[in-house]
């Protein structure tokens, strides 16, 4: 029996079309590809705000060598043993203006709740490098230093001295040539300048007309006169005589903050804290994990700060079971509250050191203010 027949021909059946439907479904699919690929490489105009590194002000941190030293230090003052953690938190910037995330980067933030997508141009002003503006983040960052150790030895009933110095001028600076870096600003029209905002309102309130000036400089004090310059800001006529003012503070002991790498005044308040428990007998957090953030001033007012979300996500997953929020940014945190984390709101140092002996003491936490709806 014959298994083939040579005089058959097998024909194969019709290759079948592809229908109209499944090609343009694979136009599509290929379009999608290319799209998603170019928009891998287009410069977006945003950054993404994130978690950063938390920081234990009762622990260590690395020093510029590498080894671990004491985060705050104190010479010259009794110390005490602390425990448990006042945790600092800090934010991190996915992108820049030279390298901006990509589109998909930003599709994948917008889906994480710890994350905040920012535009550009909130964070990185025009014409700011990235350089600069670490620059002037080192700077508001030594600046935070100086006031929460002013704010804490006050607290304590130290005397701190505060003095208003000259740190740098505008480049059309009506006090250029007049004043220099690191002169002290004693008074201002026979005024004592206590801080910016003193000097601030002498000089308005000259009208243009020219401000005699009390300085120290390099120990000697004179008297120097200063004619402001008029400018429109937001549609309002200010005077200004172009200087950029520090508070440096004469300490009766040295206190030393070992943070490389972190930048902002956002950190003032647990540097505060951390200061105070490292000066105090006892433990104010009770030896529990306690995290928070908030800019202060040396009268120990807490100011707002940014990222604050992000920022609630890092001490949740640093382990903290408390956290302290600058009151003026609790509208941020309702509704945005990750976890069991409980969290108070406090308006000066004096808020937070009642939250932290409620913690220690086992007080009524529930009297206590809090972020919420009302």
């Amino acid at each position: 029996m014959a298994l083939f027949d040579e005089n058959v021909t097998i024909t194969p059946p019709p290759r079948r079309r592809m229908s109209r439907g499944t090609l343009a479904g694979i136009w599509a699919l290929v379009i999608a590809l290319v799209v998603l690929l170019a928009l891998t490489f287009i410069p977006t105009p945003y950054v993404i705000q994130q978690p950063g590194p938390v920081y234990n002000t009762l622990g260590t941190a690395a020093a510029a060598d590498g080894t671990q030293v004491p985060l705050i230090s104190v010479e010259g003052a009794d110390t005490y043993p602390t425990d448990g953690a006042l945790d600092l938190l800090t934010v991190q910037l996915a992108g820049s203006r030279e390298r901006t995330p990509s589109w998909f980067e930003l599709a994948t933030a917008w889906f994480n709740p710890s994350n905040a997508v920012l535009p550009i141009d909130s964070v990185f002003p025009e014409g700011q490098t990235s350089e600069e503006r670490n620059q002037e983040s080192a700077a508001m960052m030594v600046d935070s230093q100086n006031e929460a150790t002013a704010a804490a030895l006050t607290e304590l009933g130290y005397d701190v001295d505060p003095q208003i110095v000259v740190h740098s001028f505008t480049d059309d600076a009506a006090a250029k040539g007049i004043l220099e870096e690191g002169d002290v600003i004693l008074e201002a029209n026979g005024a004592p300048v206590t801080d910016a905002e003193s000097l601030r309102g002498v000089v308005n309130g000259g009208e243009g007309a020219p401000i005699q000036m009390l300085i120290e400089r390099d120990g000697v004090e004179q008297t120097v006169s200063v004619t402001p310059k008029q400018v429109e800001v937001d549609g309002e006529t200010l005077w200004l005589i172009g200087v950029t003012l520090t508070t440096d503070y004469d300490f009766p002991f040295d206190v030393t903050i070992q943070l490389n790498n972190v930048g902002g005044p956002s950190a003032g308040m647990m540097f505060a804290l951390g200061i105070m428990d490292v000066l105090t007998p006892g433990e104010l957090n009770g030896g529990e994990s306690v995290a928070g953030t908030g800019t202060i001033t040396a009268d120990g007012t807490v100011g707002p700060i940014g990222g604050i979300r992000q920022k609630l996500w890092g001490a949740l997953d640093a382990g903290a079971d408390w956290f302290l929020a600058p009151a003026s940014n609790c509208d941020e945190v309702v509704g945005h509250i990750p976890g069991d984390l409980r969290v108070f709101s406090v308006a000066d140092l004096d808020d937070s050191l009642a939250v932290l002996e409620a913690i220690s003491d086992g007080g009524d936490m529930d009297a206590l203010p809090t972020c919420d709806a009302g």
